[in-house]
């Protein structure tokens, strides 16, 4: 009968040293992601700290579109534009994350070796082209291209250089670069490019110009969708 009991005992036992402990353990919840929509907002909103943080002399607006015959759409969506003494800078907004890689006069920009992009910088160009079809020949326009600092740059040094009038900076930098630009210029300048009065009286044509028809801004981002 002992003999029994031990044997039921040890079996018993082995059962018990057999079976995993229970842990209360709950799975790790993934972090959300951030939607796309939510991550251009953010990236918007960093640049209009930047717009609001330039000097008082200066004017901007933004999300200006104005017809132009030689873009395939036969419009020309500038992100912002802004007005300084000492000329006009014209402003492209890029939303990508990675490394960008790419020269002044290449058609196409590289997105971390995976995906391709048109040339910003000759982009912006036919952004430039269209506000002096409104302004005449205009002897101080700037083009800038600003990433976010989501990116890494892997281009010409010389798109980094203040002295450049072709510019490739981050978002965070964006007033900076503007300020250091108009500095630069004033160093070498008698006068301002532009004065007060003339400045306003940009701001008014620009702003005149202006599509805002719901209808003909969606059938050009539509248009650009399909080319």
């Amino acid at each position: 009968m002992l003999q029994k009991l031990l044997s039921l005992f040890q079996s018993d036992k082995k059962k018990s040293s057999s079976q995993k402990p229970q842990t209360d353990k709950k799975p790790r919840p993934k972090k959300p992601k951030v939607e796309a929509a939510r991550i251009g907002e953010l990236g918007e909103h960093k640049i209009n700290i930047q717009l609001d943080q330039l000097p008082k002399d200066c004017r901007y607006l933004s999300d200006i579109m104005l017809p132009n015959k030689k873009a395939r759409s036969g419009y020309s969506q500038i992100d912002h534009a802004i007005i300084s003494p000492y000329g006009l800078f014209v402003i492209e907004t890029k939303n990508y994350a990675g490394e960008i890689k790419g020269g002044r006069s290449d058609k196409k920009w590289t997105v971390s070796n995976r995906y391709t992009m048109y040339n910003p910088l000759l982009q912006n160009y036919g952004h430039v082209k269209a506000l002096e079809g409104f302004l005449g020949e205009f002897p101080s326009l700037f083009s800038m291209v600003s990433f976010t600092m989501r990116c890494r740059f892997g281009i010409d040094p010389e798109l980094r250089k203040i002295e450049s009038n072709e510019l490739v900076v981050y978002d965070v930098e964006l007033s900076e670069y503007v300020v250091r630009k108009c500095n630069r210029l004033k160093a070498t300048s008698s006068e301002p490019v532009l004065t007060e009065a003339q400045i306003q009286r940009i701001y008014e044509i620009v702003e005149a110009a202006n599509i805002t028809d719901p209808a003909i801004r969606a059938a050009h981002v539509e248009g650009i969708k399909k080319s």
